[in-house]
């Protein structure tokens, strides 16, 4: 009893019931549903909300609905151009208790853009206050700004009273809105549009109107105008920020596909500058469409403290009331022509402005052509025409009925008046006036409504005169109706009206085809000496900066070096070639010569890690001229530390990453040290520490892949290693081999004397080293060329060639430099008679 009493008396305890097997038996109202199949329809339902009910215009009037409803809504309210200005909060809550519960910065946004003279070609509303500015600054709140309906905007509502498109009901069915307006102007195309949907987007820009009504025009007179004709009189986009067009394939593309990308670049312009007369700044006057000039300014900014862009030395915005103006001062002797292509290349001074004419067509989304786009245009201008055209013949005919009765009265004003003080009330007079004249009920009302003062003789003939004026009306608006050709005639009378209303000059410039320009078109071409030192610091400088001395003297500083830091190598060059960059590791990098900073003597120079990516511990020991990497017949040809020599086709190198590629597998303990040019007909020189010196055709080496170890080059003595290459052609007998040591001394031996061997050979004598001296290079020079000696506090020396004692093989040399305590000689460039 006492468990029964427990489970009555806890109510948390329930019967556990079965589900019904048949749910539709339990409940005819549920119906079983798949899930799968009640997300497609419920996404599918949704997504057809969004493209047609917000994110896509509609191609007639090409507004979206919170356009339309914006612009309805003043319209409506009598806020227009006539009118004063209104608080836009009363526009923006006016539009969402209506029409468009969506939310209100949507409506503020969208009123905001309609107002921007950077946004549109052709504003729609016309605002009062802060509505944003190019640079991005967000417009007031809606309880500070005002606006109303620009002029243009009367072309989107005219005939609007006069049943030319269809109301639907709002959002609660308390009221109607247009489905569309009727929209005179093309507005589509003329202001353009854009808007992300779901799956799909649209991006149309603006148009010059006039250019697009002579296109209408010229369409209604040849509705079978080819596509490529219409763009006789559309020429292109024309932005509201103006800006220069490069190139008509994109436009091109976009008018006869629905789809195109167009470049769009700056206007710009090259000029003193202010204060500085050797100097000269570039001038931004326009900038590309959607461009926000704030965020350029600040990017230009970061470029320069990058180092990205290196020749301007100021910046600043100076817009005004004239309009804008960015100044760009550059440094003295800086090319605009450079740094205008670093300014595109890296900025938002040359865009891409994607397109696609996406837009509603009979309530599907649809990328139309341009033609396409024109002539929905003109198919919903036929639409408005026809129906003004019968509303206003209906309203026509109700008048002629109500005269017509108005004229049988005055013909029979006697019997007329009497009928009507006979009769007790006025529907027996209504009944009697339709009996006797046989006239209707709209004529018996008009008749008894009539004022006495009509019955005059003035009056009378004012009758007669409105009803054979109304007559015509009639046969002119049937006439209308019944020829399509007075349909099209009319149209065009009202684009030609707009035109000349509104029609104003292109903005955007369409220039020709601009070719990707090549920094390397716009460098001068001239032979400079990069250094380059243990630390790995570089850079260049024209030769031109280092002049000839006699023998012996002290040189001139030729790079400053931090503490701990020395000179390593020169290198002579031309600004167009390759730097091709040999590493300790037995790798290979490269980069263009002009990409390393021109710097003065007293530069330090950048790191390397700048231009190429190094491995850690990895050291620069060689660097080589290539100017086509393309090129067959051509090799590298490189030498170890250790002696080892490679040949490999310069080909093999055409795609060198920035973190370098596998030159040579070297042996452990070894370094690749030297590498040169070479085109199958040269003899290879090594020279070693000891002044030992092999010469021996290339061709005794054969041409080896990338991962290849190489062959023996020359048999060193224990404790001696290779410190110098250098190539020579076979033919140029009356050259030298110049010898520079360590501590300065140097001379020059004909090459003849060095007896050509077999490669792997052991080499002969070269000169003769004092007491811890080294031989630390060897070049092929001529008589007429020069010698750039560094050392590695940074001094360098450029003396001729025949100035160096001519000297037998076993011979020590004389003094090229005067070298200070510490210093010592550690690298030696030769400047060929034809460059320097």
């Amino acid at each position: 009893m006492a468990d029964k009493k427990n489970k009555k008396e806890n109510p948390k305890e329930k019967k556990e019931t079965k589900p019904p097997e048949n749910p539709e038996a339990a409940n005819p109202r549920v119906k079983p549903l798949l899930i799968e199949d009640e997300m497609q329809t419920s996404y599918i339902n949704y997504a057809m909300s969004v493209i047609v009910g917000r994110a896509l215009p509609d191609v007639r009037d090409g507004l979206k609905p919170v356009h339309r409803r914006v612009l309805y809504s003043m319209y409506e309210n009598g806020i227009t151009r006539d009118k004063p200005y209104k608080k836009s909060a009363t526009t923006v809550g006016d539009v969402l208790g209506k029409y468009h519960p969506h939310g209100d910065a949507s409506v503020y946004d969208t009123l905001v853009r309609m107002a921007q003279e950077f946004s549109l070609r052709y504003p729609l509303v016309d605002g009062q206050g802060n509505f944003g500015s190019v640079d991005g600054d967000a417009p007031a709140a809606m309880r500070y700004t005002e606006a109303r309906l620009a002029r243009i905007s009367e072309e989107l509502m005219t005939d609007l009273d006069l049943d030319t498109v269809d109301f639907m009901p709002n959002y609660d069915e308390s009221l109607r809105e247009p489905a569309v307006l009727p929209a005179r102007i093309p507005n589509l195309l003329v202001n353009g549009t854009s808007g992300i949907a779901v799956g799909m987007a649209t991006n149309i820009p603006p148009h010059n109107l006039g250019e697009i009504c002579d296109g209408l025009a010229a369409l209604i007179d040849n509705p079978k105008l080819p596509d490529d004709s219409l763009l006789m009189f559309i020429k292109g986009p024309d932005f509201p920020t103006g800006g220069n067009i490069c190139g008509t394939d994109g436009i091109r593309n976009m008018y006869l596909t629905g789809r195109g990308s167009v470049t769009v670049r700056a206007q710009v312009s090259v000029e003193p500058a202010h204060q500085k007369k050797d100097r000269e700044c570039i001038i931004v006057s326009e900038l590309p469409y959607q461009v926000n000039k704030a965020e350029l300014i600040v990017r230009i900014a970061d470029l320069v403290k990058d180092k990205k862009i290196q020749n301007i030395a100021d910046l600043r915005d100076e817009s005004g009331q004239q309009g804008m103006r960015i100044y760009i001062e550059l440094k003295k002797d800086a090319s605009p022509e450079i740094v205008l292509n670093q300014l595109y290349k890296h900025t938002n001074l040359q865009v891409n402005f994607n397109t696609i004419q996406l837009a509603i067509v009979e309530g599907i989304p649809k990328v139309c052509t341009l033609k396409e786009i024109l002539q929905n245009f003109i198919e919903h201008r036929i639409s408005v025409v026809t129906r003004r055209t019968q509303f206003l013949l209906n309203k026509a005919r109700d008048k002629a009925h109500i005269l017509e009765g108005l004229l049988i009265a005055l013909d029979n004003l006697d019997a007329v008046i009497a009928l009507i003080k006979k009769s007790k009330t006025v529907p027996e007079a209504r009944d009697g006036l339709m009996k006797k004249f046989k006239l209707t009920e709209k004529q018996a009302n008009a008749i008894l409504d009539m004022k006495l003062q009509r019955l005059t003789a003035l009056e009378s003939d004012k009758i007669h005169e409105d009803y054979n004026e109304t007559k015509k009306q009639i046969a002119d608006y049937e006439d209308i109706l019944a020829k399509k050709t007075r349909v099209m005639k009319i149209i065009k009378t009202e684009l030609a009206e707009v035109k000349e209303k509104y029609g104003d000059a292109r903005r955007t410039r369409i220039l020709g085809k601009i070719e990707e320009l090549n920094i390397e078109d716009l460098i001068p071409e001239e032979d400079v000496a990069v250094f380059m030192t243990r630390n790995g610091f570089i850079k260049r400088m024209p030769i031109t900066s280092f002049r000839n001395q006699q023998r012996g003297g002290r040189g001139v500083t030729g790079m400053e070096t931090r503490e701990e830091d020395q000179i390593d190598s020169v290198f002579i060059t031309n600004t167009h070639s390759y730097m091709v960059i040999f590493t300790n590791k037995g790798k290979v990098y490269r980069v263009k010569v002009y990409e390393i900073p021109d710097a003065s003597r007293n530069s330090k120079g950048q790191s390397i890690t700048n231009f190429v990516q190094l491995e850690e511990g990895e050291q620069i020991t060689a660097t080589i001229e290539v100017a086509d990497f393309t090129k067959a017949g051509q090799y590298l040809f490189m030498t170890t530390q250790k002696g080892t020599v490679k040949k490999t086709e310069v080909t093999e190198f055409e795609n060198i990453r920035r973190s370098g590629v596998i030159a040579i597998t070297l042996d452990e303990g070894d370094s690749l040290d030297w590498a040169a040019r070479t085109d199958g007909s040269k003899d290879i020189l090594i020279t070693t520490a000891n002044g030992v010196i092999i010469r021996f055709d290339e061709n005794d080496v054969r041409a080896m892949g990338r991962n290849a170890a190489g062959v023996r080059g020359i048999a060193l003595d224990k404790g001696d290693h290779v410190v110098s290459m250098d190539i020579l052609e076979k033919k140029d007998k009356d050259n030298y081999a110049v010898i520079v040591s360590q501590n300065g001394y140097g001379k020059r031996t004909k090459v003849d004397e060095y007896r050509c061997q077999g490669r792997a050979g052991r080499g002969v004598r070269c000169v003769t080293l004092r007491d811890k001296d080294r031989a630390v290079k060897m070049r092929i020079a001529g008589e007429k060329d020069s010698l750039m000696v560094v050392t590695s506090s940074g001094v360098v020396i450029r003396q001729k060639v025949k100035d160096v004692s001519e000297q037998g093989r076993a011979a020590m040399g004389v003094r090229l430099i005067k070298l200070d305590s510490g210093d010592s000689v550690v690298d030696v460039g030769v400047i060929k008679a034809e460059e320097g």
